[in-house]
């Protein structure tokens, strides 16, 4: 991995700062540690982690010299209520950026997988620390899928799953990726702050693989059934149920219905 060549081709504050390390436990951890003390916009990438995170305390797979695992710093000052913005944000930063980069047609399931052929390539995890029931830190880490083989995969998630180089059929240069997803990031955060919600909500609806299906989302010990007609002002699904009744989810286990 070349941080300078990412460096290089940063054009905003996300990623000014990068550091790079071999092995982690968790970059979401390592950020997290230094978010008080850190300019908004630092990056922590590393080439493989032992203890990768993903959403509802799962694992993210990370083995060395394969995929992309980095985090970000932001510190957006809004309410808490509105955190679920900060993953569809950063997740139409990375749809984009992969879309532009390898041509792939990726989409977003919501709130935060990122899709390409009805398999995963890639996953988001949003973490916060709070003041006054106001977000200071957002540390968002992103995970994707780029020089995999199938065989490579986990058993338990190859059928599920995918990587860039899977859908190509060969490898891509994981730099380029990275400063292009630092760019979308940069982009789409500057639209959130100066205003532009329904700007990123309307861009996010129009790359969303779910909206219009039938799902199920498993919330705590509740599972729902419906279908997702949209999303409201603060990032949350709205899910119309067999009853007729409105749900709207702030997170949750969501699957699309085949």
């Amino acid at each position: 991995m070349n941080c300078e060549t990412i460096k290089k081709k940063v054009r905003g504050e996300i990623g000014k700062k990068i550091l790079f390390y071999q092995n982690t436990g968790s970059t979401n951890t390592l950020v997290l540690g230094l978010a008080d003390s850190s300019a908004e916009g630092l990056v922590i990438i590393a080439d493989s982690q032992n203890k990768g995170k993903g959403r509802l305390g799962r694992t993210w797979w990370s083995p060395p010299e394969k995929n992309i695992y980095m985090s970000i710093l932001l510190k957006p000052h809004i309410e808490h209520s509105e955190v679920t913005l900060i993953t569809l944000m950063s997740a139409v930063a990375c749809t984009t950026a992969i879309r532009k980069t390898t041509g792939l047609n990726a989409t977003i399931k919501w709130p935060n997988d990122l899709i390409v052929s009805d398999k995963k390539i890639g996953g988001i995890l949003t973490e916060l620390k709070l003041k006054d029931k106001r977000i200071t830190h957002a540390v968002v880490g992103i995970g994707i899928n780029v020089n995999s083989g199938r065989t490579q995969l986990p058993e338990d998630i190859r059928e599920t799953a995918t990587s860039i180089k899977i859908e190509k059929g060969s490898a891509v240069s994981r730099e380029r990726l990275i400063s292009a997803t630092l760019n979308e990031i940069d982009r789409w955060y500057a639209i959130l702050k100066n205003g532009g919600k329904h700007i990123l909500l309307e861009e996010w609806q129009g790359l969303s693989s779910t909206l219009g299906k039938k799902v199920t989302v498993v919330i705590g010990n509740r599972t729902l059934f419906g279908a997702a007609e949209s999303v409201d002002g603060e990032g949350r699904l709205i899910l119309r149920l067999a009853s007729g009744k409105v749900e709207k989810i702030h997170s949750g286990d969501l699957t699309v219905l085949r």
